[in-house]
């Protein structure tokens, strides 16, 4: 696919950019900025070339209308102070205000439009309604750039029916996220280590899949680990459990044996009866969780196990918390996986959405990974050897 460096000269070019800016709000406070700092880079590239950058974006799941809640006025505000400049804002997405504000753009300045989304085409199963909507926001652009990598495993116009309507590229972070997937799925250094975690095992069941072929060992916590203990027989009290999924993770078990990985699961769990800031915990066996009680997080002995597991690899891919991590008690798994990940002599990518959330929440360094994904669905399906919309538009 093509970069931006191959889109010519750009001076004077109003370049519509897909970013991802889906972050989490408190009324209109940002409670984690890390997506909108991702996108950066590409900005400052196309600015500092002259371009005319028009961001477009979508935050939340608003039902295909105006809904101030997620409206994008406060990511435009900070992208603003991340740019250190001042960022235009759209109050709509293809009406009068989007058209007055990207005529008003000079060389080398930025403009938000509104959510998207706020535009029931955008999503629409539709392909003529989605493509009748990107026909207008093609009005507004001369060039188009994919730099929203958390959505390119949608087809959605302005992900993919835009490419189709303009020149176009992939961005710096699509491009960073595309290389480091690569890597990890086609040409890995071994031994080859994937830690999953999350709370159902049926979420990452392609991901299982595909990898059993390509890895060297499975760690597996969170809530999906209840699933897999079930299916070696373990009673799992209160826990987290997807008993329709028993029978197909059994035959995981299985094949992994075949096949020579090494699926580990937890040792041992903190358990409670509730989940909450001061609930009563204890650490007990996986084998041994009482009838009343929650496994919330891998314990202490797993945490070694886990750490022994990936002291000698090469190559590591982790997705998924290992228990409830936004409560002090049962962070602590998180935090230790994520930090033993991090000590990696070799490749180290996090998948996105959870994954990426606790590393910044638990205040490690992002810099000791080699990559942090900003697609958590997106990075799922590389990881489950599926092609996404949003790419293969991009090669064309």
């Amino acid at each position: 696919m093509r970069g931006i460096d191959e889109l010519g000269d750009l001076r004077g070019q109003r370049v519509l950019l897909r970013s991802d800016l889906n972050v989490p709000l408190d009324g209109e406070a940002i409670t984690d900025d890390g997506r909108v700092r991702a996108s950066v880079p590409t900005i400052q590239q196309l600015t500092a070339a002259g371009a005319r950058v028009v961001v477009m974006a979508h935050l939340g799941r608003p039902k295909g209308a105006p809904d101030p809640q997620y409206s994008l006025a406060p990511v435009a505000k900070r992208l603003g102070e991340l740019l250190g400049a001042d960022v235009a804002f759209a109050t709509d997405v293809v009406g009068e205000s989007a058209r007055k504000t990207v005529a008003a753009l000079a060389d080398g300045e930025v403009a938000v439009l509104e959510n998207v989304r706020f535009d029931a085409r955008e999503t629409s199963k539709d392909d003529a309604e989605r493509q009748a909507f990107a026909a207008e926001l093609a009005e507004l652009g001369d060039l188009f750039v994919s730099d929203g990598f958390g959505v390119v495993h949608r087809k959605q116009a302005s992900v993919y029916d835009l490419a189709q309507r303009l020149p176009h590229a992939a961005g710096l972070l699509v491009r960073a996220e595309v290389q480091a997937f690569s890597k990890v799925l086609d040409d890995p250094e071994r031994p080859y280590v994937v830690v999953l975690g999350g709370s159902k095992v049926s979420d990452k069941l392609g991901v299982i899949d595909n990898l059993l072929d390509k890895v060297d060992r499975l760690l597996i916590g969170g809530g999906m680990a209840f699933t897999f203990l079930k299916a070696q027989g373990y009673e799992v009290g209160g826990s987290l459990l997807e008993d329709d999924q028993v029978d197909t993770v059994r035959g995981y078990l299985s094949r992994a044996e075949e096949r020579g990985v090494e699926l580990v699961l937890p040792v041992d769990v903190v358990v409670a009866a509730d989940i909450s800031e001061d609930a009563a915990t204890a650490v007990v066996a996986a084998s041994a969780i009482p009838a009343d009680q929650k496994g919330l997080d891998i314990g202490p002995a797993t945490i070694e196990l886990f750490r022994g597991k990936l002291s000698d690899a090469k190559t590591v891919v982790w997705n998924g918390p290992m228990g409830v991590f936004e409560l002090a008690p049962f962070a602590e798994g998180t935090r230790q996986v994520a930090v033993a990940v991090s000590e990696v002599q070799g490749t180290s990518v996090v998948g996105g959405g959870d994954s990426a959330a606790a590393v910044r929440r638990l205040d490690l360094d992002e810099g000791a990974f080699t990559h942090i994904s900003t697609g958590g669905g997106a990075s799922l399906e590389l990881l489950e050897g599926k092609e996404l919309p949003g790419l293969t538009v991009l090669e064309s």
